[in-house]
């Protein structure tokens, strides 16, 4: 069957914050872009992003990015890419500031500079204090940069392929990248387009747990296209649990609320973070204080008919306070909690929220596969920017605000790179005569099969099983049988049917394909985590309570083919200053 076929320069899947700047970046030196997003780009997950973007400007009390490279660092719990972090630290203010001059409406201080809140983990000189570094517009900071970058792709000339879903990679006969297989999405037709480059930029797929901030269209496409083409996930087993999500809705409180003054509290009445952070307290790292919450609900202090949550409270702050700078809370909080903020505390509990590993890159956002031992090689023509990539700039534990700092980063970084890499690559490389076999062979056997098991009840299941045991807390035991579970989970998505045939070329069809690249994800955590035996940022086991350098300052690489591990050092050579080197991590 040969499939229509289409040409660009680059082809970025993913119409989020990176997908986004990376587009703008390409069409703004004239080359021809095509912008793949299975939702309108404005409603990519980008927009729930709340609290701010990381930058030491200054505008608030003194400050400096060699501070900011230590708090990403330390908050990587040492398992970061020290050159990577110094790298997007010394961007920050550059990105910042290009986004001020493109539009973005950032809140203000009197003086008419960018107004910057406080965040968990941010300090001044090494650890000393908490500093304002959070860039932020109100609690919709993501909102209004989503909309920003895409007003001036639009005025760029960006090609945008909406309701669109990429299935798989092309690869060349030399490994190279030339292009993907995609789907639209209300029609069911399918087309190759060919590309002298292709960028990966879906974002995460918090969609492998039950109880998640992530939307549902968070599914992991661009690691399952990944791994299907033979690259391997890095640093899987690291999941960032947002220490609040509402309670039973899981939908995202953002830290900024407790940068602006916010405390979490027991059933007792309590401050409790003053017991496990006694310096930053509730601005503790995420997964210090996603572990203190849990271990207060352990211990019989959680709020509620069942205890099983905490309190978060701002109602001291004032109204005013409250309606200017955090009104999409106040907003979240009589939605999905039945709470006014102003009058009494949320019901918050550790929610699933961010992937800190992906698909393996360099701070140019050039995809890097191992090559034998020590060795890796850049895949020709492959970029992966975002939550789907690892540069690693966020190791074990990300530091908050530093997601839409990675965007920003490493989405222009991977532009200019593509940029000066087609002045001396400017011709297609052909396509392969099988290109459109592996997609179209995932395809026929969704549309051929005439029983099975739902979607969604393996969806379910794969959810349930990912939660309960790589959750906040893990033990050797839970992780092995949770892999076994998985695998078995994994052999039901191979054998699901389309229920409903009539929906054939609409929700049903692409769930299916969803859960494909979900599955992926799911086995590559479980996999990593029980391999780890060690605690180190979000990997917490009771069993290995402490971080092994010794052995474990590595990251962890799965392959899809026979879920093997391999491993590669933590680059531990920042660019131009001196290394930091591990140490107990104490906030």
């Amino acid at each position: 069957m040969a499939l229509p076929r289409q040409i660009f320069d680059t082809v970025i899947v993913g119409g989020g914050g990176s997908g986004l700047r990376a587009a703008l970046q390409l069409a703004e030196a004239g080359h021809r872009v095509a912008v793949f997003s299975k939702v309108f780009p404005t409603r990519s997950h980008t927009v729930a992003a709340q609290g701010g973007i990381g930058a030491s400007l200054g505008n608030m009390q003194e400050d400096h990015w060699l501070w900011h490279m230590y708090d990403t660092i330390k908050g990587s719990d040492y398992l970061g890419d020290q050159d990577a972090i110094e790298f997007m630290c010394r961007k920050a203010a550059e990105v910042v500031y290009e986004l001020e001059h493109f539009g973005m409406p950032f809140d203000r201080n009197a003086d008419g500079t960018i107004y910057q809140r406080p965040f968990g983990g941010h300090t001044q000189n090494f650890g000393e204090r908490a500093v304002h570094r959070a860039c932020a517009a109100a609690d919709r900071t993501g909102h209004a940069m989503l909309h920003t970058l895409y007003q001036r792709n639009i005025r760029a000339r960006s090609q945008f392929f909406v309701e669109w879903m990429a299935l798989d990679l092309i690869r060349d006969y030399e490994g190279a990248v030339v292009g993907i297989v995609a789907l639209e999405m209300e029609t069911g037709q399918v087309v190759v387009f060919q590309a002298k480059s292709v960028i990966l930029a879906t974002g995460g797929a918090g969609r492998i747990y039950h109880s998640s901030t992530n939307a549902f269209i968070n599914t992991g496409d661009g690691l399952g296209m990944a791994a299907r083409a033979g690259i391997p996930l890095e640093d899987m087993e690291f999941w960032q649990f947002h220490p609040t999500g509402v309670a039973g809705a899981g939908v995202l409180i953002t830290e900024g609320v407790r940068g602006e003054g916010g405390i979490l509290i027991n059933s007792n009445g309590e401050r409790f973070m003053e017991r496990y952070a006694p310096t930053m307290k509730d601005l503790a790292s995420r997964d210090v204080v996603s572990r203190a919450i849990d271990q207060e609900i352990k211990e019989g202090r959680g709020v509620g008919p069942e205890k099983d949550h905490v309190l978060l409270k701002l109602d001291h702050l004032g109204s005013e306070t409250i309606n200017k700078r955090l009104p999409g809370i106040r907003e979240i909080a009589l939605k999905f909690a039945n709470v006014d903020p102003s009058r009494e505390p949320i019901p918050v509990v550790p929610t699933c929220h961010y992937q800190m590993g992906g698909i393996p890159t360099n701070y140019y956002g050039q995809v890097v596969a191992p090559r034998g031992s020590n060795h890796s090689e850049v895949v020709p023509g492959l970029y992966a920017i975002g939550e789907c990539a690892c540069v690693s700039v966020h190791g074990a534990n990300r530091l908050g605000t530093n997601s839409l700092l990675d965007l920003l980063v490493f989405g222009k970084s991977a532009g200019d790179h593509i940029v000066e890499w087609l002045k001396t690559n400017p011709q297609h490389r052909d396509l392969p005569a099988d290109c459109e076999d592996l997609p179209l062979s995932r395809l026929a056997r969704l549309d051929s099969a005439t029983s099975g098991e739902s979607v969604s009840e393996v969806g379910r299941d794969m959810r349930r099983t990912v939660q309960h045991y790589a959750g906040v807390f893990r033990t050797g035991t839970l992780l092995r049988e949770g892999v076994a579970k998985i695998r078995e989970v994994a052999e039901r998505v191979g054998r699901v049917a389309i229920q409903d045939k009539s929906q054939v070329f609409n929700t049903a069809r692409i769930e299916a394909l969803e859960l494909e690249n979900l599955i992926i994800v799911a086995e590559a955590t479980l996999t990593s985590a029980e391999a780890r035996t060690e605690s180190r940022g979000a990997q917490s086991r009771e069993d290995f309570k402490e971080r092994d350098d010794k052995n474990w300052l590595k990251h962890s690489l799965w392959y899809l083919e026979g879920g093997r591990m391999d491993y590669k050092p933590v680059n531990l050579d920042p660019l131009t200053v001196e290394s930091f080197e591990p140490k107990v991590r104490v906030y």
